[in-house]
């Protein structure tokens, strides 16, 4: 997998272009111009030729820059693809994607010289596909799903509380997907835009699964979102004495070391390596 960091996936409406060129100052590490909910029926093509413009416009520096089109099932689909697919975009992120076929369907319309796909696992169809779609990664150029959690809640009709209950099976289910294809996961978004405190809760919470990084609806939720994914002070002072200690000519040879009392694996050694990449 990438060690490039993907704390912090911030939703934009492609229909709003003060929003846009904010985007171009804010510290979030990807920008995701989007064509789908947030945008209406009337506007989906002045949106689409605002985002041809804007990719074209540059000026995202380090921020890695993705478009959501519409889904595979609408009048837009089509044209979004043919609009955006060879403008030199990070990544493709598809909604709605239930199926190998879906997969298989957006890769072919892309094109194999096309960008990377990221998928939107918002439906239950998907949960039970899983399995599959991770498996079809190196195919399709799949290189990263994204829960989407209310699309899925409200198919699901479950109660959605604070700690996210109902959904943590979909979640964790996703993450392995993820895990098993190598690939990045990343967490749906928190609505609750004026309590910071539920924020920073399914933050820690998202990490505690083991996602990357979390999709974000609004500006205000970027710190938090870097902050609870980034490795704290600690974590990377722990990264550093593992890789220090592995250094060590007495080391290595070994596959595992005693190092502050712990048993420190040279897995161990991979994860501090890639945390101190980022």
């Amino acid at each position: 997998m990438t060690l490039r960091r993907r704390r912090s996936a911030l939703y934009m409406p492609a229909s709003n272009a003060r929003a846009i060129a904010k985007a171009r100052m804010l510290d979030c590490d990807v920008v995701i111009l989007d064509l789908e909910d947030a945008v209406a029926p009337d506007e989906k093509t002045a949106a689409r030729d605002r985002v041809v413009e804007t990719v074209r416009e540059g000026g995202f520096g380090k921020r890695e820059l993705v478009v959501r089109v519409n889904g595979l099932d609408t009048p837009w689909y089509a044209e979004d693809v043919a609009a955006i697919r060879a403008i030199g975009i990070a990544a493709v992120l598809v909604p709605k994607v239930s199926s190998v076929a879906d997969l298989r369907a957006v890769r072919a319309s892309l094109g194999e010289d096309g960008p990377p796909i990221w998928a939107m696992i918002e439906t239950c169809a998907a949960i039970l596909a899983l399995p599959a779609l991770s498996a079809t990664a190196a195919e399709t150029r799949l290189t990263a799903l994204i829960a989407g959690t209310n699309d899925l809640a409200k198919e699901m009709r479950c109660r959605l509380g604070a700690d996210r209950m109902p959904l943590i099976p979909a979640l964790t289910s996703t993450i392995m997907a993820a895990r098993a294809a190598g690939i990045v996961a990343l967490d749906g978004v928190c609505n609750a835009l004026d309590d910071p405190t539920r924020f920073a809760a399914e933050c820690d919470q998202g990490v505690t699964l083991g996602f990357d990084g979390k999709t974000l609806i609004h500006p205000s939720q970027i710190d938090a979102a870097n902050a609870g994914f980034g490795p704290s002070e600690e974590e990377l002072a722990w990264a550093r004495q593992i890789v220090a200690a592995f250094a060590k000519p007495e080391n290595a040879d070994k596959g595992a070391i005693r190092l502050n009392g712990q048993m420190v694996e040279r897995l161990h050694l991979a994860e501090a390596e890639a945390t101190l990449a980022c």
